[in-house]
């Protein structure tokens, strides 16, 4: 670790004026960004006394090999650059608000042609309208229930496209809960019709359409058309089912999220209700490990800033954002929060502090919900964390390195009998794996010949993009060039590296000779602080670099735990990519030699002819009926498909060629 001392600014070098800063570590990988009303201040308050900084922080700064700041011109300024500075360099000692992942979202594809209502989990897609989040079970019964009124399409792409080709929906078109469109029962636009009529609904427009089908079921009854009366009715029921099932907590025409924290000296625990029309539509929870000792107004701010900010992306970012925010205690900055919601939303944004009233009693019960998770959390991640801290200590006592393992890569190679040569780069930092970073590589030539070859080449390959882009990094740091822009649409960041910081421990699939061609290829680099060990499959022996014998781990050791778990997950994203390149090469066909001829004409081909034989037996003519097909691409198809002769007839018996 640095010493802070070594790298800490003079203090009459720090000015007093607003800005946003950022540590980097030894290697130019930005750490933390921070804002303040006054650099000088904050800054020094980092190099203090190292007794007083809580332990998060006390790790950053003497992590941290450099500090650096910029001055902006306003408040808002630096809320919008700190936010985009942490957006794009992800520094690991921000607060990074984790979501439990424990509620899914109703989603409707709008950016489809037959939009689908499916329940989705994870990161958010560009054209896609998301309601919740809900429990698993009431999102599902509340699908199943509107599909009745809104039948719209929820079924695969794979299913939608065998529709297609066979011209029979599937069972949900058969029992009315699908329009079918796949089948022409409904045009694509009285469908997209449908799904915003859904969309509509569960935005909190479900009286209008009650009403309407009441209105509807009383005008069928005047006509005395009860059948239809009766369908009408049992619409109405399900709607309501859906309508009522959601208590009304505040009056009708609130539109609201309410937010609590519940915090210790460590970690915070956040709970958000979201309310539309009065009624509880959602919930979802986020923790957070923090690194200075936030006041709330503080946390409260990056709180707002990562979960709308994380939203500013998408087109129906006004929806998300409603009319009110209520929050414990006014958060940091208020008013520059306000004034960016408010462009973010399209209109007046309210920040406020319920005092009294149905508001202060539903903000108290989202704080007794905070205190729960935080509770469950730390029972959750105790076992947890123990095992990942005792499996790391016990893998650098066993290996002698000097440095905790931050950051462990292994790298895996695959191929059947030489051919489809691939390779795997997965990532694990203090003891999870970072998929994010995983890499794949597609080994060729001499590089090929043999598993150490690949090892050499892959290692050699990382490690090179690694100092390239260390040097790159270097020199624009020495010329002093601007990372932002202020633009009329925001502040523009520049581009992620591709390769992050270096790891600490470096394993390899394979014994002695896997062993010897990576670190040979580090040190080929003249890179010396990297360390190299492989894991052999048949003993599960851990061997180092010119050691004659292996490091024999414990069966019951955490740390072989982990290198296996590491091993096993390289060798399975190494033989999924060795899989798809083998089902690739294994459908390549006698176009792919074609010059000039690419995959989109080649399926056109296809297409058009049904087969490669059926296309050798058509005429240049013809062949340029097929879509995209130019004469003089015809007649280069023409050529290659007849530039072979025929094999000569043989006879079987006497093996005398026949004639031809």
């Amino acid at each position: 670790m640095a010493d802070p001392v070594s790298y800490r600014p003079k203090t009459g070098e720090i000015p007093t004026d607003p800005g946003v800063y950022r540590f980097r570590d030894e290697h130019g990988r930005v750490i933390y960004v921070g804002k303040a009303k006054n650099l000088r201040s904050r800054l020094t308050s980092y190099f203090a006394n190292p007794a007083t900084l809580l332990p998060k922080t006390y790790a950053m700064v003497h992590t941290a090999a450099s500090v650096q700041w910029t001055i902006v011109g306003s408040e808002l300024e630096a809320l919008q650059l700190e936010y985009t500075w942490i957006k794009e360099f992800a520094p690991r000692y921000n607060l990074a608000f984790r979501d439990d992942k424990s509620y899914p979202y109703l989603a409707v594809t709008m950016a489809e042609e037959f939009p689908r209502v499916q329940v989705m989990r994870g990161e958010r897609r560009k054209g896609t309208r998301y309601f919740g989040p809900y429990t698993a079970g009431a999102i599902r019964e509340t699908v199943d229930t509107l599909l009745r009124v809104f039948p719209v399409r929820t079924c695969s792409p794979s299913v939608l496209k065998r529709a297609q080709q066979t011209g029979r929906p599937c069972l949900l078109g058969y029992i009315d809960k699908c329009s079918a469109p796949c089948v022409g029962k409904i045009s694509p636009e009285g469908h997209r019709e449908l799904a915003e009529e859904f969309c509509s609904f569960m935005g909190g427009e479900a009286k209008r359409f009650i009403s309407s089908l009441e209105k509807q079921m009383a005008e069928a009854v005047a006509v005395l058309d009860y059948e239809q009366a009766a369908r009408l009715r049992d619409d109405v029921i399900a709607l309501r089912k859906v309508f009522e099932r959601n208590a009304v907590v505040l009056p009708e025409d609130t539109n609201a999220d309410i937010f609590a924290v519940h915090q210790d000296e460590l970690e915070a625990a956040v709970q958000v209700f979201y309310v539309r029309a009065g009624r509880i539509r959602g919930q979802r929870g986020w923790v957070v490990e923090k690194v200075e000792d936030s006041e709330p107004d503080e946390l409260i701010e990056h709180l707002l800033l990562q979960v709308y900010g994380e939203e500013s992306g998408q087109n129906d970012v006004g929806d998300k954002i409603p009319r009110q925010i209520l929050v414990p205690e006014l958060p940091a900055n208020t008013e520059q929060l306000t004034e960016w919601l408010s462009g973010l939303r399209g209109s007046k944004v309210e920040i406020k502090v319920p005092q009294r009233g149905d508001k202060a009693a539903l903000l108290e019960t989202v704080a007794s919900n905070a205190e729960q998770a935080m509770k469950l959390h730390k029972s959750k991640r105790a076992g947890d964390l123990n095992q990942r801290s005792l499996a790391l200590k016990e893998l650098q006592d066993a290996l002698d390195l000097p440095l905790p393992l931050l950051r462990i890569e292994c790298y895996d190679i695959s191929h059947v009998q030489g051919t489809n040569v691939v390779a795997s780069m997965v990532v694990v930092e203090d003891g999870l794996a970072k998929k994010s970073e995983y890499r794949r590589f597609s080994i060729t030539g001499a590089a090929a010949q043999d598993d150490t070859a690949s090892m050499y080449d892959v290692i050699s390959r990382r490690f090179r993009h690694y100092l390239q882009e260390q040097q790159e990094r270097a020199e624009a740091m020495a010329s002093s060039e601007v990372s932002y822009e202020i633009t009329e649409q925001g502040i523009e960041a520049g581009t992620k590296s591709k390769f992050a910081y270096p790891p600490n421990l470096v394993v390899v699939d394979g014994g002695p000779p896997q062993v010897a061609a990576a670190s040979r290829a580090l040190v080929d680099l003249g890179i010396s602080d990297v360390a190299v060990v492989g894991l052999a499959k048949r003993l599960e022996e851990v061997w180092l670099p010119e050691d004659e014998f292996p490091v024999i781990l414990p069966r019951t050791s955490q740390g072989l735990y982990l290198l296996q778990r590491i091993r096993d997950e390289a060798h399975r994203f190494a033989i999924t990519f060795h899989r798809q390149k083998r089902g690739k090469s294994m459908t390549a066909s006698l176009l792919d030699e074609i010059p000039g001829l690419g995959e989109s004409k080649s399926k056109a081909l296809l297409k058009h002819f049904g087969s490669v034989k059926k296309l050798r037996a058509a005429s240049i003519q013809e062949i340029t009926e097929a879509k995209g097909v130019g004469p003089v691409l015809a007649q280069a198809i023409h050529e290659s498909l007849h530039s072979e002769e025929p094999a000569p007839a043989v006879n079987m018996t006497t093996g005398e060629i026949l004639e031809t």
